[in-house]
Parts: C-alpha cells; sequence; structure tokens
C-alpha cells in the first residue's frame, strides 16, 4: 500500500508539471506572438505617418518622379537597407513589389495574392501567420493601406512552437527531476503520517474504545472488530465443544474398560459378568450415538451432507410418518403421544424436518413424568406452516431456558444419561431450524411442561 501511494503521488507530480510546462509554453507563446503583431502594427503606424512610404515624392533619376517601379528608392535603401530585424515590403495597389529591404523587389513575384496584403486593400490592414516546418520558424505578418493605395507590409520572424518547446525541455527534464526527488521524500513522510493511525488501529483492534481516528474509517473497523470478537467466540465455542467432546466420550469408555478389566481378570462371577456385559454394550451405544450425533452437527455446520434437497413437502404428513416410531419408544415410559392439524405444504428438506420432529419428540419423551402426555400439531398461521410440541414433563428453569439450544447442555444430567440422551440433539434442532430460515422459540414453566414452536 505505502508502495501504490508513493508511486501515485510522483506519477501526479509528474504528470503535473509536464501538463503545465506544456500549457505554460503554449500561453506565453500565444502571448508572444500577439505582442510581436502589436509591435508590427506600432512600427507600421509610425512609418505611414512618416510620409516616406509616399510614391509621387520619390526620385527616380534626381529630376523625374515615377508612379510605380523598384528603382530610384536610394532614400528608403539607406534608412532600412542595413536594419534585416524587421522586413518592409512596400507593394504597390495592383501588386508589385516597390520595394524589399531583404529582397531585389525587381525578382520578387506579384503580391496581390498575400492574405494580409489582400485584406489590407479590402479593409485597410491585415494580418497573418506562416510556418516554416524546414527552418523550424514563424513569419508574422501585418500589413496597412496607404494613402496613395499602395501597402506597406511589415514582417518579424520568430521560433516555432516546437523550436520553443525543445529549447525549454531540458528546463521540463530537470524540473521533473527535482520534482521526482521532493515526491519520494515527501510521500515518504505523508505515507508514514497518513498509515500511522490505521496501524495502530490494527495493534489495538480489540479495544473498543479506541475509535479510528478517520471518520471513513469507522465501518471498516466496526466490521473488523464484529469479525474478531466472531472469531474469537468461535474459538471458545470449539475449545469449550472440544473439552466437552472429550468429557462425554471418556465417561462411557471408562466405564467400559472398568468393566472389561473386571471381566478379564475373572473377579465377577457368571451373573455379574453378564450384567457388566450389559453395562458394556449399553455404553457403547451411547458412545456410537455420541458419535453418530457429532458428526450430524458437524455435517450442518460445514453443509456438506448431500441429502440437503429442498422441495415441496407436507409437514403434517412427515410427522404423521414418526409417530408409529415415537409411539413405541412413549409406550415404554407410559407416555402418550398425539398428533393433530392439517396438511401444510412447505418448501424444505424431508430427512432433516424429519431429523427435527425425532429429536424434539425424544426430548419431549425423555423429560417427561412417568404417565405424561406428548402432543404433537401442525397448523397454519398467517399463511406460515407451524409445528408445536408440547409436554406434561419437568420444565426447564427460566435461568436455564436461554441455554438449551447450546451443545451438550442438559437440563437434568442424570436423567439425560440414564435415558441416552447426548446433549446435542437441541442443538441440531436449532441447526435444522436455521438452515430453514425458520424461527423457534421455547416456553416452559418448571413442573408443568414444555412447549416448543417452530415457524417456517
Amino acid at each position: 500500500m505505502k508502495k501504490k501511494i508513493n508511486f501515485r503521488l510522483i506519477a501526479i507530480s509528474v504528470a503535473a508539471v509536464i501538463v503545465t510546462m506544456l500549457c505554460v509554453t503554449f500561453v506565453f507563446y500565444g502571448l508572444f506572438q500577439k505582442q510581436v503583431k502589436n509591435d508590427l502594427r506600432v512600427n507600421a503606424g509610425i512609418l505611414k505617418a512618416t510620409g516616406l512610404f509616399v510614391q509621387e515624392n520619390i526620385e527616380t533619376d534626381g529630376s523625374d518622379y515615377g508612379k510605380y517601379g523598384s528603382y530610384g528608392l536610394t532614400e528608403l535603401e539607406a534608412v532600412f537597407g542595413e536594419d534585416k530585424s524587421l522586413r518592409i515590403t512596400w507593394v504597390s495597389p495592383e501588386g508589385e513589389v516597390l520595394y524589399d529591404n531583404d529582397a531585389d523587389a525587381a525578382e520578387l513575384e506579384n503580391h496581390s495574392d498575400r492574405p494580409e496584403i489582400a485584406d489590407a486593400m479590402a479593409t485597410g490592414e491585415g494580418e497573418s501567420v506562416r510556418n516554416s516546418d524546414t527552418m523550424n520558424i514563424t513569419t508574422v505578418y501585418y500589413a496597412v493601406l496607404l494613402d496613395d493605395g499602395s501597402v506597406l507590409r511589415l514582417a518579424a520572424d520568430v521560433r516555432s512552437i516546437f523550436s520553443v518547446f525543445m529549447t525549454v525541455f531540458p528546463v521540463i527534464i530537470l524540473v521533473v527531476a527535482i520534482i521526482i526527488v521532493c515526491c519520494i521524500l515527501v510521500s515518504h513522510l505523508l505515507t508514514r503520517k497518513l498509515l500511522a493511525p490505521i496501524d495502530q488501529m490494527a495493534e489495538n483492534i480489540g479495544d473498543a474504545a479506541r475509535a479510528p481516528v478517520y471518520k471513513e474509517l469507522v465501518p471498516f473497523v466496526n466490521t473488523i472488530r464484529q469479525q474478531h470478537e466472531n472469531i474469537l467466540s468461535a474459538a471458545r465455542s470449539r475449545q469449550d465443544f472440544t473439552a466437552n467432546v472429550s468429557h462425554e466420550l471418556k465417561t462411557p469408555l471408562t466405564a467400559i474398560s472398568g468393566y472389561a478389566e473386571l471381566i478379564e481378570n475373572h473377579m465377577v462371577d457368571e451373573e455379574q459378568e453378564t450384567r457388566f456385559a450389559e453395562q458394556i454394550r449399553q455404553n457403547a451405544d451411547r458412545l456410537l450415538t455420541l458419535i453418530n450425533d457429532i458428526i450430524r452437527l458437524s455435517e450442518l455446520d460445514s453443509g456438506e451432507d448431500e441429502s440437503f434437497l429442498f422441495e415441496p413437502m407436507d409437514l403434517y404428513e412427515t410427522a404423521q410418518g414418526m409417530m408409529d416410531l415415537l409411539k413405541l419408544n412413549a409406550a415404554r415410559r407410559n407416555i402418550s403421544l398425539t398428533l393433530q392439524g392439517e396438511p401444510c405444504m412447505m418448501r424444505g428438506c424431508k430427512s432433516m424436518i424429519t431429523e427435527l420432529i425425532d429429536n424434539l419428540c425424544q426430548n419431549a419423551i425423555r423429560y417427561n413424568n412417568e404417565g405424561g402426555r406428548v402432543e404433537v400439531r401442525v397448523y397454519r398461521e398467517n399463511d406460515q406452516p407451524v409445528l408445536t410440541v408440547s409436554d406434561t414433563g419437568i420444565g426447564i428453569p427460566k435461568d436455564m431456558q436461554e441455554r438449551v439450544f447450546e451443545r451438550f447442555f442438559r437440563v437434568d444430567k442424570s436423567r439425560s444419561k440414564e435415558t441416552g440422551g447426548t446433549g446435542l440433539g437441541l442443538a441440531i434442532v436449532k441447526h435444522i431450524v436455521e438452515l430453514h430460515d425458520a424461527d423457534i422459540f421455547l416456553e416452559s414453566e418448571v413442573g408443568r411442561g414444555t412447549v416448543i414452536t417452530v415457524k417456517f
């Protein structure tokens, strides 16, 4: 970033110098030409006022007066012949050159077609500028009509714009070089000063009390800080999850290892051996269930499950298909399981919705009282499919209701482990709800049961 800023500052400065030099050259060249024209006009006026260029007053041979011609003009030659800085041409009304201080008038062609002379004959004065590409010279002409109908033309040579530019080109190169050196020094200083607050903000990104120096950075810094907090939160969650997984896996593995060691060393009789083998199987089943739930949660987190196919489905029909499987588990606990509602079409992943219903109902059965009830209801509210699962179980204390969807959180840890719960069921439910852009609500009262509502 610093290199880009430095390079752009230098490029802008160099471009500005070159453009400024070109513009100044053209402007001053135009002013110079204008001044030359003005000087020619003034000189022409002075020469006209002297009366030297009056044909009838010029002697041709010392006795007679000629009307036109390039002869006998000794007085003009004596006055202007030596000075070549200003070219003076005197042209008759017919365009014949009467006098020219820079060339032999007799050898010059008719000048009536010259723009400045034609304009002078028509309007009283005329001017033009002609360039010589080979000589890199520009000639400025000014012509004025005299009282006798002849035309007096003055001309001055000036250097062409290209020649002027090439003259100042070394100066431009020198100025550009100086500017580049100055820009390198200034740009380093400005860049360091400009980026210093950003570097300080980057070093203290976690300090919410430190406000950005530049107000334009406020949205950017807020976003970065939010992402930073999310990353830290995710890291803490991952750390907690790893610790919880380790603990949850350690418990059944410790039990399995202990029972297996007793059996291996023949430290129990046949009756206890059978009971210990049953405990090993139960802990192994719990371990498999826990691993499956962890894998499932990981799939939902990453979205890598290829079975995530969203299609039109009937929520009531899906819930009804789960009832036969759930009723068997409910019957073992002497709990009644009922389904009420109406067909409700929605767009979703049928396998995930089935898993959601299973987890909600399993939780309602697991944390219910002997002889309790679990009611599943499917209906439409404000054109939204709604699923509710209510039970008459132990309920959830107010201070725990916000945490029930956390991984490995259990309201009653002893009952959860006795009934095979892993503490991941509601975490999986929450992920499925989020993947369907749905909302989940929980209402519970200790000793009176829980109602969980999902609005798709």
